[in-house]
């Protein structure tokens, strides 16, 4: 018995050696994020303007693209939404979380829940509210990739990136945050419109995903 325990570890410790060796020998994923920063600018009533990263937050945060707009209904709403696309070889997934960047800028998080926003397929998101000198705001976002989305972080995120990796080479994310000005008591209404708008926006982001491609092996090689 304990041979045959020996022999199956070995046989492991061969296998990922052999397959980290594999992931390493693989060239450079270059990448193209213009498909990102194509997003419609105009989704069903929403329409939406850019506005620019100031240079020291884009340097912070480090992504291979960063899209960010609000969104205006003719109805009054106005959704804020930010786009951080983090390639294969960034490691697919943000170095700030939405917790961490609020909190440095003065935002207490003063409720957290986890929404499902549809079941089938299954869609959640990670929902806030933040507060700072008497402003709040309702919060929500998740993680995708090219192969899911609705990731809260951690473990599934991590199992993603594992399988991408294995499966087709690719392990790139994105972090996808929407949020909303919101007065005590209007949690629900508010709720419900970024919900709505977080289903719209995750359809255009898996059509508008980054392509990565090996990049060219050098002249002579």
């Amino acid at each position: 018995m304990r041979s045959a325990a020996t022999a199956v570890l070995a046989v492991l410790f061969v296998a990922v050696g052999a397959l980290s060796w594999t992931l390493q020998m693989r060239a450079p994923l270059r990448v193209d994020a213009a498909p990102l920063t194509a997003l419609p600018r105009m989704l069903g009533s929403w329409d939406s303007h850019d506005v620019p990263l100031e240079q020291s937050v884009e340097s912070m945060l480090r992504a291979d693209a960063n899209v960010q707009r609000v969104y205006g209904h003719p109805t009054g709403e106005r959704v804020s939404l930010y786009v951080g696309y983090y390639g294969t070889d960034r490691g697919g997934r943000p170095e700030h979380t939405p917790e961490v960047c609020y909190r440095s800028q003065g935002w207490d998080v003063v409720e957290r829940r986890v929404l499902t926003v549809s079941e089938a397929p299954v869609f959640r998101v990670n929902e806030y509210v933040v507060e700072h000198e008497g402003v709040r705001h309702l919060v929500q976002f998740w993680f995708r990739s090219h192969r899911r989305t609705g990731m809260l972080g951690g473990f599934d995120q991590t199992l993603d990136r594992l399988l991408g990796r294995l499966l087709d080479g690719r392990a790139d994310g994105s972090l996808v945050r929407i949020s909303t000005p919101v007065q005590p008591g209007d949690e629900p209404a508010a709720r419900t419109v970024l919900a709505q708008f977080a289903s719209q926006i995750d359809v255009q982001l898996a059509a508008h995903w980054p392509k990565e491609t090996p990049e060219p092996a050098p002249a002579g090689r």
